[in-house]
């Protein structure tokens, strides 16, 4: 009797455990799947126009009205809804190159860094690429031009810098990075110290006051500083140091 007893305590034990176990999975697929962002501002960046086409599916296309062989790919950070940086792809497309934000599964880049390759093979008539990233999402744009040399060429780091395992240092890209001064997410100390794996004429752009959420239309991320600069402004410095490298490269 007595084991009879013990057997049906650990089965009730171990069916605990099943759906504890369950439950957490659940908990944390959740979060990842519920994006922080866009802000309202944001979706009206997905209105097409004379001047800009944009599609919603596979990628956040946005395509210039006159033709172009000159492209910008960009992974959005960690958790952070694609739409949030429609405005800056907008931009971007508004001066002439094709913009393409592309969603990552459960919205994180770390889990499909290369689905940039689905871009280049969809957009032959783009010769030259840029591909750009914030935060999280920066990281794995350096990481595949690192791995796609041939394929890119140039390199655009919001409030982000590559990983330990990456080194843009003699690959002869361009490579233009931005960071503000109050990212608290990644710090300035941070993007500094990485510059030895970047090209030694890497332009750096110094956001003061800029915060690491304000690269993007979104809020609500945990430990990221209080900005003294507008989102518009920090966008707008953002955006320029991106289009400055298009327009070096679009020859």
């Amino acid at each position: 009797m007595q084991g009879q007893t013990t057997g049906a305590t650990m089965r009730r034990t171990l069916r605990w455990l099943v759906l504890t176990i369950a439950f957490a999975v659940l908990a944390v697929l959740v979060w990842f799947l519920i994006p922080l962002g866009p802000l309202d501002q944001a979706e009206d960046s997905l209105i097409s126009s004379e001047t800009v086409v944009v599609e919603e599916d596979p990628w956040l296309t946005f395509t210039p009205a006159a033709e172009t062989t000159t492209g910008f790919i960009f992974y959005p950070g960690a958790r952070v809804s694609p739409v949030s940086y429609a405005p800056a792809a907008r931009d971007i497309a508004e001066q002439g190159y094709l913009a393409v934000v592309v969603p990552m599964p459960l919205n994180m880049a770390v889990l499909s860094p290369n689905r940039a390759e689905a871009v280049i093979v969809a957009h032959p008539e783009i010769v030259t690429w840029v591909i750009g990233g914030h935060s999280l999402g920066g990281a794995m744009a350096a990481q595949f031009a690192n791995n796609h040399r041939p394929d890119i060429d140039g390199v655009v780091l919001w409030g982000a810098y590559p990983g330990a395992n990456t080194s843009l240092r003699n690959t002869g890209q361009d490579v233009v990075v931005v960071f503000g001064t109050r990212d608290c997410i990644s710090t300035p100390d941070e993007v500094l110290a990485a510059t030895v794996r970047l090209p030694e004429d890497t332009e750096l752009v110094s956001v003061e006051g800029g915060n690491h959420t304000q690269f993007g239309w979104y809020e609500g991320q945990i430990g990221s500083c209080t900005a003294t600069i507008s989102r518009e402004d920090q966008q707008s410095i953002a955006i320029e140091a991106a289009i400055e490298l298009l327009n070096d490269l679009d020859r």
